[in-house]
């Protein structure tokens, strides 16, 4: 039965509520203890410093073995929205994209994490104790921003190519420098939803702000991914036009001899 109206509009909107709401309740499920440690991290005293090494490394062990396969699964069901397929199974196809992509999404964890420890700790050596040498911390600051703006396409990447880890990870930082406005539109879109979430109702974070994150991150993917494949078409048979034309002037020439 279809409703029709503000009656109609009423009954989509709910719709997409429950899946959003839904997406992002499983992925807060599957992400629990990294959510966890980070919480605590967040919340300790800065005086304990100790125990602040201890939780950094927590999170360091925990996010490749659940935050970056959760994530992983939520971009596999915001990927069906985006690609017209709203009514998909939320659970099915989270758990399916979860059991699927869960060796790239901990191979593409252990890549990034060990990244992001090595650029942490040159940007507060070359920025605390090596003054002089700022330049090189606010350098390294911005090739940590790219590296994690990246992880839109990677995840983007890992739910939408049946291609190998090693291509996925060079092929989602070079998009990301090839084609930056999409991303960094991503990136600009997702702290203004936690920025409105944190501001207005935190609890919207638990309840929406991931799956609308993930749907806006895969969105942009693919229509970067639409426009690159038409441009491709256009080259290719631009290609074949050329070739056909030398064909014709080939056969000419033989006629005229």
């Amino acid at each position: 039965m279809e409703f029709r109206g503000l009656t109609g509009g009423i009954y989509r909107l709910t719709e997409w509520i429950m899946r959003l709401s839904g997406t992002n309740l499983l992925w807060v499920i599957c992400s629990v203890p990294f959510l966890f440690i980070l919480y605590m991290r967040l919340a300790i005293d800065p005086q304990y410093v100790n125990e602040a090494v201890t939780l950094n490394w927590a999170l360091g062990i925990l996010a490749p073995v659940t935050l970056f396969p959760a994530t992983s699964a939520m971009f596999t069901v915001t990927r069906k929205w985006v690609m017209g397929e709203p009514d998909v199974k939320i659970i099915r196809t989270f758990f399916k994209g979860y059991k699927e992509n869960y060796k790239q999404s901990l191979v593409g964890g252990l890549f990034y994490t060990l990244l992001f420890v090595v650029m942490y700790v040159d940007i507060t050596v070359y920025m605390v104790q090596f003054r002089n040498m700022q330049l090189f911390g606010i350098l390294m600051l911005i090739l940590m921003i790219l590296l994690f703006v990246s992880l839109f396409n990677f995840f983007s990447m890992v739910t939408h190519y049946h291609m190998k880890i090693g291509g996925i990870l060079k092929n989602a930082i070079l998009l990301t420098l090839l084609r930056p406005f999409r991303v960094f539109s991503t990136l600009l879109g997702a702290i203004a939803v936690i920025y409105i979430c944190f501001t207005y109702m935190p609890v919207l974070i638990v309840i929406f702000a991931g799956s609308v994150i993930a749907w806006f991150a895969f969105f942009n993917f693919y229509a970067t991914f639409t426009k690159m494949q038409e441009q491709a078409k256009k080259r290719e048979e631009a290609q074949n036009a050329d070739q056909e034309s030398e064909i014709i002037e080939l056969g000419k020439e033989k006629k005229e001899k």
